[in-house]
């Protein structure tokens, strides 16, 4: 009996001795050096450091708090996301041809996922690539290979691996879990990749730039807050107990701070006053520069007066500027987003086919009604177009003889001639 007890000991501290493991937790939910999530960068982890002292670190959401940076990403994704993005097929000819029955077409243009608009899913995935220069959305296949949908994904928490020249994302997605899926399931937008794969925030490139704006900024709004000066309160050590030192504390610090105070504090021997703020010197200087603005714009090829800024340029030129922007803003932009959208939803088998995506920008360049019917005059007595295409274009029901070529002014109608000589 004796020994079959000191058997069921040893058994219970073995079972005791076993070793217990951790939970599993997925690299996504963890805040490693890698992959910091966003608070670690709000406290002063992560982003970019500008090399002058003092400078604010740049982070995409301290970043986005500056008007005009949030008005260029706001611009950028608003206008691609809200014209349409259009699957074309070019065939051997040279033929672009609209191809609307695709899965793509209906998830770009549509509902991306169950719930989601198609333009408030671009909407997000072009501003979190404009402003972190990485935009991540999930697109899981069925067994036959045609996509499902286009989920969006929590940007800040998605990171990429690396095995050879593979690539895989852990990210946590719309239905709350964790995945890793390899590349070719994933949306990834990256801008500025110097390796093709890991994109960098044109913020964070121009880090030193940014950073002179929203120090700028910060010492603007502690101005208009009351509070001119912040500072480091050096206090002495001759104080009888820790409550007259607070209390000595408190009284400077209400004295700096304080609007309807003098700002003279009246301080022992051994206290001092450290100023941390930017000098009136210095927010002067930066006013007169215009320096935030007019930088940030031009690192995102934005027109002034897309800005407000219209001290560059008078309302008598406002189509020119618009087909600047077009032409100097949207399509930078658009032409990568167009490329990396189409070897994300289509197949490797349906590229080489000749089919690709393409914005249309005819809803931002609409002209006045006055302009458009005569151009379309004009087209229809090329000939170009023929009265019922132009019709179509308008909202018209065809008519009778309308699918034929008006000729040129200097020319007749073959069915006229043939008609003359049946008269005769």
């Amino acid at each position: 009996m004796r020994l079959f007890g000191m058997e069921i000991r040893r058994e219970r501290s073995r079972q005791d001795a076993q070793r217990v493991e951790p939970p599993v937790v997925t690299a996504a939910a963890t805040s490693g050096t890698q992959s910091p999530t966003a608070w670690m960068g709000e406290i002063g982890w992560g982003g970019s450091m500008p090399s002058v002292k003092g400078l604010p670190r740049v982070t995409p959401r301290r970043a986005e708090q500056h008007a005009t940076v949030f008005a260029c990403c706001n611009n950028i994704a608003g206008d691609l996301s809200k014209v349409p993005l259009k699957l074309y097929q070019r065939d051997k000819d040279g033929q672009e041809v609209r191809v609307r029955d695709h899965p793509a077409a209906y998830l770009l243009n549509i509902e991306a996922a169950p719930g989601i608009a198609a333009q408030v899913a671009r909407y997000a995935l072009i501003y979190a690539y404009a402003l972190r220069g990485n935009g991540y959305a999930y697109g899981p296949r069925d067994g036959a290979g045609e996509l499902m949908m286009i989920d969006l994904v929590t940007q800040d928490q998605c990171s990429m691996l690396k095995a050879g020249r593979a690539r895989f994302y852990e990210f946590e997605d719309g239905s709350g879990v964790y995945r890793r899926v390899p590349a070719r399931s994933m949306i990834h937008l990256r801008y500025g990749a110097s390796d093709g794969w890991t994109g960098r925030s044109p913020l964070e490139a121009a880090s030193e730039s940014v950073g002179l704006a929203l120090a700028g900024q910060s010492a603007a709004a502690r101005t208009a807050n009351g509070g001119t000066t912040k500072a480091v309160i050096k206090l002495d050590d001759f104080y009888d107990s820790d409550e007259d030192r607070a209390r000595n504390a408190r009284r400077v610090k209400e004295q700096i701070t304080r609007p309807d105070a003098d700002g003279m504090p009246v301080l022992g021997p051994g206290e001092d006053i450290k100023s941390l703020d930017l000098s009136a010197a210095d927010q002067e200087l930066l006013a007169s520069r215009k320096f935030d603005r007019e930088q940030l714009a031009a690192i995102y090829r934005m027109p002034p007066s897309k800005l407000q800024m219209l001290e560059h340029g008078v309302k008598a030129n406002g189509e020119q500027q618009a087909i600047d922007y077009l032409t100097d803003c949207l399509l930078h932009w658009s032409v990568l987003v167009e490329a990396q959208l189409m070897l994300a939803v289509l197949t490797e088998k349906e590229r080489r086919a000749g089919f690709y995506l393409r914005h249309d920008f005819g809803a931002l360049l609409q002209p006045t009604t006055k302009d458009r019917n005569e151009a379309l005059v004009k087209a229809t007595g090329g000939p170009f177009q023929t009265p019922n295409e132009s019709r179509k274009i308008v909202g018209l029901a065809p008519v009778k003889g309308g699918d034929d070529l008006n000729p040129a002014p200097n020319m007749t109608r073959v069915e006229s001639a043939e008609t003359e000589e049946e008269d005769a």
